[in-house]
Order: structure tokens, then sequence, then C-alpha cells
């Protein structure tokens, strides 16, 4: 499946150069399955080939990375606050998540919102997903859209020059960035892992769970 994923995206980016860069990593943003570390490095390779610049390249794939950032930013603006905190009213009690939990995760993001932002475009698999916090919280529009074009430009320019600088052997770039990935799944596994301790599993959520429990009597 992933050999063929990168023959489609291969031949995307022969077919329609630019235009495919763009339109490919813009889906990877909304889409995180179709990964970068394939779209980005082909880029390079492509340009160090000759059928297009390396400058054109990484404008594009930063073009594509704004556009899925505001489609992700638009979607949760419009969902906001409210619809949230109305859906964890009705169903939070399955999660073990109450409106107040958001509050707190929200000023969690208003103090670091800047910083997350701009490193979290160069990690992946998360690169994507914090445009749906900062949606959430409406970050300053103008804000995100410098921090997520400067961290986009780092991430996108590193894969690109690497498939520039390899040439065919742009592949060799996968396995680097694999590990990473599985860094990142672990901390990610690691991090669910924990939730479900301290809400489900742990001493203190059970008696939270009991004392919430109404009195039969």
């Amino acid at each position: 499946m992933f050999s063929g994923l990168a023959d489609w995206v291969t031949d995307v980016i022969d077919r329609i150069g630019y235009v495919g860069v763009a339109l490919l990593v813009a889906l990877e943003n909304v889409f995180p399955p179709i990964p970068s570390e394939i779209v980005l490095p082909f880029a390079g390779f492509s340009a160090r080939d000759g059928k297009a610049t390396l400058w054109g390249m990484i404008i594009a794939a930063t073009i594509g990375s704004i556009v899925g950032a505001l489609v992700l930013y638009g979607i949760a603006a419009w969902i906001g606050p409210d619809r949230l905190d109305r859906f964890l009213i009705r169903y939070g009690k399955w999660f073990r998540l109450t409106p107040a939990d958001v509050v707190k995760a929200d000023r969690w993001f208003d103090r670091h919102s800047d910083m997350a932002v701009l490193l979290c475009r160069c990690v992946p698999l998360v690169r994507s997903l914090i445009s749906i916090p900062a949606g959430f919280r409406r970050m300053d529009l103008k804000r995100f859209l410098v921090l997520t074009t400067v961290g986009s430009v780092v991430w996108n320019t590193g894969l690109i020059l690497a498939g520039y600088i390899l040439r065919r052997q742009w592949h060799d770039v996968e396995p680097i960035l694999g590990v990473v990935q599985y860094i990142v799944i672990a901390l990610i596994l690691l991090a669910i892992a924990w939730y479900v301790w301290s809400r489900f599993l742990s001493p203190k959520a059970k008696a939270r769970a009991a004392a919430s429990q109404p009195d039969p009597t």
C-alpha cells in the first residue's frame, strides 16, 4: 500500500508539477495518512532533475501547507467552544471530560500558543493537528498564519532539500523520518495510556467515579 501511495504521489507531481505539490501537501495537512515524507523529498528530486525549480517547489509546498492548515483551523473555529461545551455536557461523562477540563487546556494553549503552533509544524503527525486547538481558541488569524508559514517553510525546505541532495536516493529519507514518527507515536500512546490510567483506572479516578454515582437511598 505504501509503495502504491508513493507511485501515485510521484505520478501526480510528474504530471502537474507545482500545482500537484501544493494540492498534495494541502491534502496531507487535512488527511495526515498521506505523508509529506513522500511528497516533499520527491518534489526536491523533481527539482534536481530539472522538471521544476527548488524555490518553486518550496513555495508550492508552503502554499499547500497554509491552505490545509486554514481548512482545519476553519472547521475548528466553526465548531467553537459553545458547541464543544454542549457536546461535553451531553457525552463528556463517557470520556471523563468536563467543560472545566477544556478550560484548563484552553488556558495552557493561550499561554503557549505561539510556541506550540511554531514547533508542532515541524513535528510529524501532530504538525497538522495543531491547527485544531488554534481554531477552537480562534487564535488571531494573522499570528496563526505567520507562525504556520514559518514552521512550514522550515519543514518543507528540510525535506525538499533532502530529496534534492539525495536525488535518486530520495527514498533514503523515509527510514530516517520513520524513526522520528515511531518516537512521536510512542509518545502519543504513552499520553493516551496516562490519560486512561488517570481518568479511569487509578484509585483516585475510581473514587471520583464512585462519588459521582447517585445515592441509591
